[in-house]
């Protein structure tokens, strides 16, 4: 498997957990932790930001697992996923309120982060990748 598909999945998967983290112990800790509150995390650009992250590392990771392992249903998962990220930063809070955002951007990270894991596991163990053989997996 290739070092850098490799990475960007797990990185991705490190930043579709920090999306969850954000949008579910962040509204927690700035009530316990008021100090955290000079940080603005909860401010949409930070969700903007984070979005500009995930969108090219998984859309990389996904694409390049897909080459390998060829089982397109977890590249769908990843890009529903995205796609639940990004309407949820787009047109979330006006649209379903600050809790549907909530609901579609917890959703959205953990089809992200699922379909990256199973990518990373499959690329692990393609056929076409066994013993490094194959030029595909430099």
């Amino acid at each position: 498997m290739r070092a850098i598909q490799a990475f960007t999945d797990k990185f991705a998967i490190t930043l579709s957990f920090l999306c969850v983290i954000h949008c579910v112990v962040l509204p927690f800790l700035l009530v316990l932790l008021p100090s955290l509150g000079v940080w603005q995390l909860d401010n949409e650009a930070f969700h903007s930001w984070l979005l500009i992250a995930v969108l090219p590392v998984s859309l990389y990771a996904l694409v390049s697992g897909y080459k390998k392992h060829q089982q397109y249903r977890f590249l769908l998962i990843g890009i529903s996923g995205l796609l639940l990220l990004l309407f949820a930063a787009v047109f979330g809070h006006d649209t379903v309120g600050e809790a549907g955002e909530k609901v579609l951007t917890v959703l959205g990270a953990t089809l992200v982060a699922i379909a990256h894991w199973v990518n990373f596991t499959r690329c692990k163990h393609a056929s076409n990748c066994i013993n490094g053989i194959n030029a595909q997996c430099d």
